[in-house]
């Protein structure tokens, strides 16, 4: 996992893409910071143009040539902008700022009173880059109707109402330990979670699931609500593959952010991305120090 801990510095940054939590014209003063500290080093910035409608600006631009032009794609918002910045722009290979404008971060790092200070820090490298893996997701049918989708956090399996229980076959593949479609498991209850390390602290944490360290190369499976008190969380490595069949009604969830129906399909398969998310942070943050602010770990 070296590449992990590669001291990656961007090239060069001439434009700088922003996407704004959705209608937020009460972050105006924030993009007009950001835009002053960029323009001081001499980098252009463009808003995604849902957000500069919002901002009251009229030069929005679409997400495809934000992600195009971008050298550097900014996200002012909670963690849920975030998520779906890096969902929708994962295939231009582009590193991500996060800026927190929101209630319960573990993903946006940097505060609106540190934008000046932040972005002069980047120009003098200054700066890390965290490579974060995500899942590629396959929506499987026999019939050829596939869908692919990047899931940064997780992938919840779930029943579509409080009423009765759903069961859900998973199975596990994986060349290195010469398996194929080895039966892991039938979870009965309310669903399953299948979290990236970055999403422990996400709804995995919330079903009991356990905090894996956010550049650790593994799959999480954590039951919702298990019918056998026996069921517990299972971590694997990196190297398996991972699909999962239900003939009950069952929701998918990607990111809690798109939901499909796993009827319209036979069957949902998850793998670990060769491809890596790049997270731009400070030097000084410390990933133990964030949970300790946001669990409140320590606290008498």
């Amino acid at each position: 996992m070296h590449y992990i801990f590669d001291d990656e510095k961007l090239e060069s940054i001439k434009c700088a893409g922003l996407v704004v939590r959705p209608d937020s014209p009460a972050l105006y003063s924030e993009y007009q910071k950001l835009k002053e500290a960029l323009e001081a080093h001499g980098v252009c910035l463009i808003v995604e143009e849902i957000g500069a409608k919002n901002l009251g600006l009229t030069d929005g631009v679409s997400k495809k040539e934000l992600f195009e032009r971008s050298d550097l794609l900014i996200s002012l918002g909670g963690d849920g902008t975030l998520l779906s910045l890096c969902r929708r722009s994962f295939a231009y290979d582009k590193p991500i700022l996060g800026i927190y404008a929101g209630t319960l971060g573990f993903l946006t790092d940097i505060k609106p009173s540190e934008i000046e200070s932040f972005i002069d820090k980047i120009f003098r490298d200054d700066y890390r880059i965290d490579h974060r893996m995500v899942f590629e997701v396959e929506l499987y049918s026999h019939s050829g109707e596939s869908k692919h989708l990047i899931a940064v956090n997780d992938v919840v399996l779930s029943r579509p109402s409080i009423q009765g229980m759903i069961s859900i076959d998973a199975y596990l593949t994986s060349k290195e330990a010469d398996m194929d479609r080895k039966h892991l498991n039938t979870y009965r209850g309310d669903g399953l979670i299948i979290s990236t390390p970055t999403g422990s602290t996400a709804y995995n944490l919330s079903a009991g699931g356990p905090i894996v360290f956010p550049i650790t190369e593994a799959l999480i499976l954590t039951p919702i609500c298990p019918h056998s008190l026996s069921e517990r969380p299972v971590v694997l490595p990196a190297e398996f593959g991972t699909t999962f069949m239900s003939e009950d009604e069952t929701i998918i969830v990607v990111d809690g952010q798109d939901i499909y129906n796993l009827k319209s399909f036979d069957e949902i398969r998850i793998k670990i991305s060769k491809q890596r998310l790049k997270m731009v942070h400070r030097v000084e943050r410390n990933y133990f120090d964030v949970l300790k602010q946001k669990l409140h770990w320590g606290n008498s």
